[in-house]
């Protein structure tokens, strides 16, 4: 879907008026407020209910702005922005003059970055400026890939919901830390490992957490009402099969390894054997096991390369910190 002219003009007119416009982009929707307006960034804060030391992503209209809100940047950093941009990177650069610690969560760094998306891209050119914006959802909560997953969480909270139909990638952009000369990778997303080490030339170290607070890195993350718990593949239908037993309305996620078995569960969700499928329906798939009532959802980890590495990611940050020593279902 390609939203209206009048409706991107109408967004821009809410941002310039301190607004909060929920926006499409190829990885999920953003919850966005002018990046340079203190008050409207900390109504995004609000909203979500997100901590205010956590940063949000700066989305900029094109690499070439990329010295009107950093300061310093690298020849690597340009590398990767030239290359990836528009698309779902996200770099960690120092904080340039225009944005304001209210949008980096008093940090000295800054995230940015261009989105790959029709829509997101002609309301910042109409805009005019940078917008903050972090996944329109409740903070921790599953991110939304569609209008109608924004409405139906945030509602009336949201000024303007700009639909941009379903999104491409299906989860959140690569953070790239791109602050020395030495980057490394703080999310895994949208833009793979191997790919960012094929133009760097070098490895990239992959870090779960790191001396840069950035989004994404909270111990629990992504999570459906449901308790997600992971086990390995061949133990998929076992463990399901058993929580199902005690009284668990039970979700399955099942591999494509195990793509004929038979499972009996409350509902199950055949896993693409597609990295770049499974990472765009994601969110989708733990949304509508809630809806269809799961209070556990048994699932096990992809092959962690490529996009797998993100799905994963997503996956153990769902599945949140569980006590140590106790029993997977």
């Amino acid at each position: 879907m390609t939203a209206r002219t009048s409706d991107i003009e109408k967004a821009a007119a809410v941002l310039r008026a301190g607004g909060l416009v929920a926006l499409p982009t190829e990885t999920v929707y953003g919850l966005g407020a002018d990046a340079e307006n203190p008050a409207a960034v900390a109504r995004v804060f609000e909203v979500k209910g997100r901590p205010p030391t956590h940063p949000l992503i700066v989305h900029i209209g094109g690499a070439e702005h990329l010295g009107d809100w950093a300061e310093d940047v690298p020849a690597t950093a340009r590398l990767l922005a030239e290359r990836f941009w528009p698309g779902p990177l996200t770099l960690v650069l120092r904080r340039g003059r225009r944005v304001p610690l209210e949008a980096t969560g008093g940090l000295e760094t800054v995230a940015l970055r261009v989105p790959d998306h029709p829509v997101a891209l002609a309301l910042l050119s109409a805009f005019g400026g940078g917008v903050a914006a972090p996944s329109a959802n409740r903070f921790g909560s599953v991110s939304p890939t569609t209008a109608d997953h924004v409405r139906a969480e945030l509602g009336d909270a949201v000024d303007f919901v700009l639909d941009g139909g379903p999104c491409e990638v299906g989860v959140e952009s690569t953070i790239v830390d791109a602050t020395g000369d030495t980057p490394s990778v703080l999310r895994p997303g949208g833009v793979t490992r191997e790919d960012l080490e094929a133009v760097l030339g070098r490895p990239l170290a992959v870090h779960s957490t790191s001396r840069v607070r950035v989004p994404g890195q909270h111990p629990s993350h992504y999570a459906p009402r449901a308790r997600v718990v992971l086990v390995e593949p061949e133990k998929v239908v076992a463990e399901a099969e058993q929580a199902q037993e005690l009284g668990h309305h039970v979700g399955v996620f099942l591999p494509p390894s195990l793509a004929d078995a038979k499972v009996k569960a409350h509902a199950v969700v055949e896993v693409p054997a597609s990295p770049a499928a499974y990472a765009r329906g994601l969110y989708g798939f733990l949304r509508e096991l809630d809806l269809q009532g799961c209070d556990l959802i048994v699932a096990s980890l992809p092959v962690e390369e490529g996009l797998g590495l993100a799905i994963a990611n997503r996956l153990r940050r769902a599945a949140g910190p569980r006590p140590s020593g106790t029993d997977t279902v």
